[in-house]
């Protein structure tokens, strides 16, 4: 049976102790090399100290290594905080100060950016220049499943990032039902795109390893990259962030030009996926099913749209994923009707524990399940996501936007991300950013930051044309700001308050 993370680990190495678990570059590492190194970090963090419940910051690239230290961290009981290992000292001293880490696994050159890492208390862990024990170390005690495994830190878009606690039940709850959904079995290979820091990018690591099939860690992003991989290692299953998919959909992209005989599915995760992206990719790829989801770090999955509703619904997010319930409630609380826009609310299955020291906006997204009433026992928690949704009449779900940003538009509330579907129509930009720009009044101005597919020959003037031609005066942005790229936040979204300050700034000068 498999009660923690650590057993997830363990229960592989039954049977298949030889199959390939990781891939690493030229590297290939089995189920029972990964157990033994598992237990090689775990005497390491033994012996300067580490105890039951501490916390060790994890800051380092996707690697063998890296998931090593993470299920030893997991062996002993401790708590994991992954950092991503594109964050700066700022970032990461943070997150030191704020999850109150007891030691920090690094290697040389990532702690050589740490200017301010180094105190009295804190023990910092090259695993580079680090002697690890000959003999596996098991400590005796087991955690349980509703112990904190790990503190995952939002990317910090808006205020600073909030660190969201998570137990082994979650964890494993997540690796479960996206196994269960996307049918996978100890004959997949997936490949690792998105950092571990982000819980989808950890959730590949956790579902190939729930099932005994192997994970690829793929460190370039480049598409020619990718696809070389897709096929080397004959890769089944990959799942990305919408900005890294725009790219594979790009012209240029082999993605798009050659086949895949073994890959059978691809995910999209971390905000929707342009329609028009998803119409080319069942035309280029017609036997690859699609499936489009969406989740909150709190309560990791809530949705995603069977692969056979992709052509009649490409909007859709789906119904709920198993074991959970989605209400969709107006400001009064009460349900809402098909095509009335509301609040998502998830109930069931992977919500997290809390947000780590921060009792006040726990209780804010953190609440009492609705329509309860009569149901003996402890009062269930939902967690209220803070996104738009609404319901068609037959009980898909269409995103609609975040509560924080939508906006007022000729006396009418617009979300981003619809304008920004109007806009990828087109076919002639590669990425789209939109956000609003107050006038004082109510109202407020329209921008629409863009990247376009081809730089050299494009003008704004293409992109007004087609959005006059296309959208109603109430979506159409009032501006349009070209840019050679966007920065992203730590996860791979657009940093869509960095691209608003940086627009702002523009106006100065």
């Amino acid at each position: 049976m498999i009660y923690n993370l650590d057993d997830l680990l363990r229960h592989q190495t039954e049977g298949r102790s030889v199959r390939t678990a990781l891939v690493d570059g030229d590297r290939k590492i089995s189920y029972s090399e990964l157990l033994r190194l598992t237990g090689q970090h775990a005497g390491l963090l033994l012996d300067i100290g580490i105890r039951r419940f501490d916390r060790v910051a994890i800051f380092l690239p996707r690697s063998v290594e890296h998931v090593a230290v993470l299920f030893a961290v997991w062996r002993i009981g401790a708590v994991a905080v992954i950092i991503n290992d594109v964050l700066k000292n700022r970032q990461v001293q943070y997150i030191l100060d704020h999850a109150q880490v007891a030691a920090l696994v690094t290697d040389r050159h990532l702690a050589s950016g740490l200017t301010s890492a180094e105190n009295g208390t804190l023990k910092i862990v090259r695993i580079d220049e680090s002697e690890l024990p000959e003999s596996p170390h098991d400590p005796g005690v087991r955690p349980i499943g509703s112990d904190l495994a790990l503190i995952i830190y939002t990317s910090g878009s808006t205020g600073m990032p909030k660190g969201i606690m998570l137990s082994h039940n979650n964890v494993l709850s997540g690796a479960f039902i996206v196994s269960d959904y996307l049918k996978l079995t100890q004959d997949d290979t997936i490949i690792s795109l998105l950092p571990f820091s982000f819980d989808y990018g950890l959730n590949q690591l956790t579902t190939a390893l729930y099932v005994g099939g192997c994970l690829v860690i793929q460190r370039s992003v480049l598409p020619a990259d990718i696809c070389n991989t897709l096929v080397r290692e004959k890769v089944t299953g990959m799942g990305c962030v919408p900005m890294l998919w725009q790219q594979l959909a790009s012209e240029r992209s082999p993605f798009v030009k050659n086949q895949f005989p073994y890959l059978r599915y691809i995910t999209n995760t971390g905000g929707r996926m342009p329609e028009s992206i998803t119409r080319m990719f069942r035309r280029v790829h017609p036997r690859v099913q699609i499936f489009l989801m969406f989740g909150l770090t709190e309560a990791f999955r809530s949705t995603f749209l069977p692969p056979e509703q992709v052509d009649v619904r490409p909007t859709s997010i789906g119904k709920a994923i198993p074991n959970v319930e989605i209400l969709v409630l107006n400001e009064r609380g009460e349900e809402c009707g098909p095509g009335e826009v509301g609040e998502l609310v998830h109930r069931g299955a992977n919500i997290a524990m809390g947000y780590w020291r921060d009792g006040r906006a726990t209780a804010q997204r953190f609440r009492p399940a609705p329509f309860q009433q009569g149901k003996e026992g402890i009062p269930e928690t939902a967690v209220f996501s803070g996104d738009y949704v609404k319901r068609d009449e037959e009980g898909f779900l269409y995103y609609i936007g975040r509560r924080d940003q939508m906006m007022k538009s000729h006396g009418m509330r617009v979300s981003p991300e619809e304008i920004e579907d109007c806009l990828y129509a087109s076919n002639i930009l590669a990425h789209v950013v939109v956000f609003a720009v107050s006038q004082g009044d109510g109202e407020s101005t329209i921008v629409a930051a863009v990247v376009p597919s081809d730089s050299a020959g494009f003008h704004t003037d293409q992109i007004m044309r087609f959005s006059r031609k296309e959208m109603p005066e109430y979506l159409r942005p009032s501006v349009f700001w070209t840019l050679k790229g966007f920065p992203q936040t730590s996860s791979g979204k657009p940093d869509r308050v960095k691209i608003r300050e940086m627009y702002v700034e523009s106006l100065k000068h």
